[in-house]
């Protein structure tokens, strides 16, 4: 062959086929093992990927594919979740335990490999079994197609900004603990920036530095990967540019304060415009009901170029821990970006009209310290993990594992937000909801006031959703739907349903497989608020579900 011919023919399928070309293999090893790490002056060991806290960062393009072999070193069975991607037709490497997939035993290993269709932002990779996802966890950024800009001015440099909490104690002590008395868990005793406290009463551990230079814009991929609650973050005497959340783009807004809730992500643009110095950085927690939460404020610093060290750090003032109307402000400025090249493309018509009561019951115990146990719930439903994998009952037809009768409604309508007189007791069940391929499902979150009323934030694995609408009490189902955006509402993979109100979503099944739905404060995923739907295949290849790998860890 002419030594021309090869760069001449590599040039025209550059033009012909740009996507070919583009698009790369990405190739991770996450290898799963203890670590002995100190906070708040105390060390012990926690589970970690690679030895880091948080974890690793997976880099990646739109439409990558990304291959990722996880090795299990620690005495735990481990699966991982790669939150808020797609997963299209590729639901083996989704990664919650005993729902798409049997954990990954000790000593063994497993090949996620999926490919970022259509996708570009920040969002999170954690553990999907018990409570390990405390400490293991890290950052996904997804960079948009080589030549393709950003819909906002270009950063000069970016930043990832985990939040999480901290427990002095082993954490699955904690909730096992918890689980065997029938109570709630004891809260975190701090919150964390990048895995740092700051410092705190009793220990003046340092914590994160964010280093800026005066005049330059910065990108901060902010993540809200605490177990168990959501949080305000703010930067003193700064103003933040949102410019998207969970992946997807928005109409840009300013704010001081951003709310997030666990599992959710906002990427942020920050322009150092104030004197040299120091600022604060702080994320404090939100609850606007009895429940408890860990009240200890993160610390960090922005610190400007060439500040003088001696310089005292300009403090700011957190929202309070019930400041309801700081979360309303945020989430109703939120919007989707809903331009030519990334459109809102909400479904008009609904196929499956769903109303979900969440909350909290509580079901005899006699092993428990008070006769009865604390339980959480989806139409009086509290979900039981099954002992076989959901995906691989449906996909070999198991019997036994799973019925396919979850109610699409509360089996008994009450006054959800009100003075309830109804049973707190619930019903377990391993239950499904069935869709077809490509039905166009609209779920409303209905809060409820059963025991206590909470904010619940809401994920669904497998797909993106609209929120249409949103608000407080009970939902009208006469008169809010016409109240509904069907423009430009905010397109999420995980929502806050506010405290005794309610959050409207739509989405298509265009996913074929079974995707979990859950509130992602861990401790009422561990006490049964959850479900899945199981998507059937369409026509062809195309629209069904690829056949499981060959080292898919069996029960």
């Amino acid at each position: 062959m002419a030594p021309w011919i090869r760069p001449l023919a590599i040039l025209v399928a550059a033009l012909l086929f740009p996507a070919l070309v583009e698009s790369r293999i990405r190739h991770y090893k996450f290898s799963v093992v203890m670590k002995n790490t100190t906070r708040l002056c105390s060390t012990k060991p926690i589970v970690t990927v690679n030895g880091k806290f948080p974890g690793p960062t997976l880099y990646a393009r739109e439409d990558d594919t990304v291959i990722v072999r996880l090795v299990n070193h620690v005495q735990y069975n481990l699966t991982i979740h790669w939150h808020g991607v797609r997963q299209l037709r590729t639901g083996w490497s989704d990664g919650p335990a005993y729902i798409t997939q049997c954990p990954v035993p000790t000593g063994q290993s497993y090949i996620y490999n999926f490919t970022l269709t259509g996708q570009r932002g920040t969002l999170l990779w954690h553990a999907h079994i018990n409570w390990l996802r405390a400490t293991v966890h890290g950052a996904i950024v997804i960079l948009p197609k080589r030549g393709v800009p950003y819909p906002f001015p270009k950063p000069d440099k970016e930043e990832i900004v985990i939040l999480g909490e901290w427990w002095k104690s082993d954490v699955e002590n904690v909730i096992n603990t918890a689980m065997q008395a029938g109570l709630a868990p004891n809260v975190s005793d701090a919150h964390t920036i990048n895995s740092l406290p700051g410092p705190v009463p009793n220990c003046s551990f340092k914590g994160y530095t964010l280093q800026v230079e005066s005049g330059k814009t910065y990108l901060l991929r902010i993540i809200n990967a605490a177990l168990n609650e959501e949080l305000f973050f703010k930067i003193a005497n700064h103003t933040l540019t949102v410019v998207e959340v969970d992946a997807s783009y928005t109409k840009t807004f300013k704010t001081d304060t951003i709310f997030i809730a666990p599992g959710q992500t906002t990427n942020a643009l920050l322009t150092a415009d104030q004197n040299t110095g120091k600022y604060l950085i702080a994320a404090s927690p939100f609850m606007d009901t009895v429940v408890a939460v860990d009240n200890q404020t993160a610390i960090a610093t922005l610190n400007y170029k060439s500040t003088n060290s001696l310089l005292p750090t300009t403090l700011t003032t957190m929202p309070s821990t019930n400041a309801s109307n700081a979360t309303y402000s945020f989430v109703d400025s939120l919007k989707s970006l809903n331009s030519k090249q990334y459109p809102a493309n909400v479904p008009l018509t609904v196929d499956h009209s769903l109303l979900f009561a969440i909350g909290v019951g509580v079901n005899p115990c006699a092993t428990c310290v008070n006769g009865t146990r604390v339980v959480a719930d989806i139409n009086n439903v509290s979900f039981v993990m099954p002992t076989t994998a959901l995906l691989q009952a449906h996909y070999y037809n198991i019997s036994g594992v799973f019925t396919d009768d979850f109610p699409g409604n509360p089996p008994i309508p009450f006054n959800y937000t009100g003075n309830v007189t109804l049973s707190m007791q619930t019903n377990n069940g391993t239950k499904v909801y069935k869709l077809g391929y490509n039905s166009t499902v609209q779920v409303v979150f209905q809060g409820t006031s059963i025991v206590a009323p909470e904010s619940h934030p809401i994920h669904l694995h497998g797909f993106n959703f609209f929120i249409v609408g949103k608000g407080l009490g009970n939902f009208d189902p006469v008169n809010d739907p016409k109240k509904f955006n069907l423009v430009d509402p905010v397109e999420r993979n995980t929502i806050s349903v506010p405290t005794a109100g309610w959050t409207a979503i739509r989405f298509r099944a265009d996913n074929p497989g079974v995707w979990f739905l859950h509130c992602h404060l861990e401790v009422h995923t561990t006490w049964g608020l959850k479900m899945a739907f199981l998507v059937e295949n369409g026509k062809g290849p195309n629209e069904s579900i690829i056949p499981p790998p060959s080292n898919l860890p069996q029960c």
